[in-house]
């Protein structure tokens, strides 16, 4: 996506609301690897996403600033939650600041720790929405976990699937590349599910359980 493009989409598309505004600000401020916030773009497609699956228990793998949480918090019908988990502790208080900004504040709960060994406390099938947005390394280790605590119908939505396009390169990939096309290569032929790309950013996987 050119820059023109990107602006062209930023003002066709529903509004930004002020309190991720001021997060997105805060986080390209504050943190080196602020680009990983999910942005404005990205940021309503999973509201909308959300909105449309309707889960009443969602699941978020890389909390990070807590912009894409509240994004998929603000798509929640009353009563819905969101458990997301960090696991640097250090951004603890940057993230529970952050989420006190927004109006579905009370939907989110923030687990602190390793993805992997906080997922353990919740039994297989508890989940309508899992997003994942860790470390890319890893990601194959997420699915797996992912998968049983999903119930048959429900989706996963995996970021960064496209890597800033080194998926397709031919020369020798980085741990977080390869653990990318990994995973890709997986979901793509894992009969569980059905997989769809959007080619948005730095891609994103959106996956469906369609048998356990």
């Amino acid at each position: 996506m050119t820059p023109q493009i990107e602006e062209y989409v930023n003002s066709h598309i529903s509004r930004e609301p002020d309190y991720l505004y001021r997060i997105d600000r805060l986080t390209n401020l504050r943190m080196i690897n602020g680009r990983m916030c999910s942005g404005h773009i990205q940021g309503r497609l999973l509201k909308m996403l959300t909105t449309m699956a309707a889960p009443k228990r969602v699941l978020e793998l890389g909390t990070f600033s807590g912009y894409s949480a509240l994004c998929i918090a603000e798509g929640l019908q009353p009563g819905a939650t969101i458990d997301t988990i960090e696991v640097d502790d250090e951004l603890e208080d940057f993230i529970l600041q952050n989420i006190s900004m927004s109006p579905d504040a009370d939907k989110v709960r923030l687990h602190i720790g390793d993805a992997l060994e906080v997922m353990k406390q919740w039994d297989d099938n508890e989940f309508d929405l899992i997003f994942i947005d860790a470390d890319k390394r890893r990601y194959i280790d997420y699915f797996n976990r992912a998968i049983r605590l999903l119930r048959k119908g429900g989706f996963i939505i995996a970021d960064n699937t496209l890597w800033d396009g080194h998926v397709v390169e031919t020369c020798r990939h980085s741990s977080q590349t390869q653990g990318i096309i990994d995973f890709n290569d997986l979901v793509a032929n894992d009969p569980r599910v059905e997989t769809a790309i959007i080619p948005l950013r730095d891609g994103l996987t959106i996956l469906r359980k369609i048998a356990d």
